[in-house]
């Protein structure tokens, strides 16, 4: 992980809406360590609004309308889906300062989530920060095949109607790129983040 970072032990909501608007963002070591650092990378992964896109088989899956989607609905049960264990990701740096501060968030307003039930069971969902005209994605987690990229579609549909300008995935993964996510060094990032921290908080 390229980027520099700093122990932080208190931090505020407030704290932390200013850190995204200049480019920071919180994680910790792992889900037992208290601690909470600032991340800057060196490379931001950004996923470009008007050229996201989904694969032809991702599409046919998604007129079929496997899952309902909602939206911040369950916020506290999307987070614990994203720290819990999974083949995939053993371990999560999901602890519980950082799930006490997005709650903090969800409730103001800031925060938010996008669902997919299987009838009363949540079976997939990502969470992220809205501010300005950005939305920093912060983690997503999929109990059945597809459900997390399908709430990132959704999701993307829901920036784009509302006038979002930066979808901001803090690093980029195989999975993202395949959906249109590129890495954008720093200085470029820095002006992308101002063009949207200039915007008014946009509804999500």
């Amino acid at each position: 992980m390229k980027g520099t970072r700093s122990k932080q032990p208190d931090i505020t909501p407030d704290m932390l809406l200013r850190a995204y608007s200049i480019g920071l963002f919180p994680m910790a070591d792992s889900a037992d360590d208290p601690e909470i650092f600032w991340v800057e990378p060196e490379i931001r992964g950004v996923i470009p609004l008007a050229g996201f896109h989904t694969s032809r088989s991702l599409a046919k899956t998604i007129r079929r309308k496997p899952f309902d989607i909602r939206f911040n609905t369950a916020f506290e049960a999307v987070m614990d889906g994203c720290a819990a264990p999974a083949p995939d990701r053993p371990t999560t740096w999901i602890n519980n300062k950082i799930r006490t501060l997005y709650a903090t968030l969800h409730t103001m307003g800031y925060a938010h989530s996008v669902e997919a039930w299987e009838g009363d069971q949540l079976v997939g969902g990502l969470y992220g920060v809205s501010l300005g005209s950005a939305f920093f994605g912060e983690s997503m987690f999929s109990r059945r095949t597809d459900a997390s990229k399908i709430c990132l579609v959704h999701l993307v549909e829901r920036l784009k109607a509302r006038g979002f300008e930066l979808l901001d995935t803090q690093f980029t993964t195989e999975h993202l790129k395949s959906f249109g996510a590129i890495d954008v060094p720093k200085a470029e990032y820095e002006v992308l983040l101002a063009n949207a921290m200039s915007s008014p908080d946009l509804a999500f």
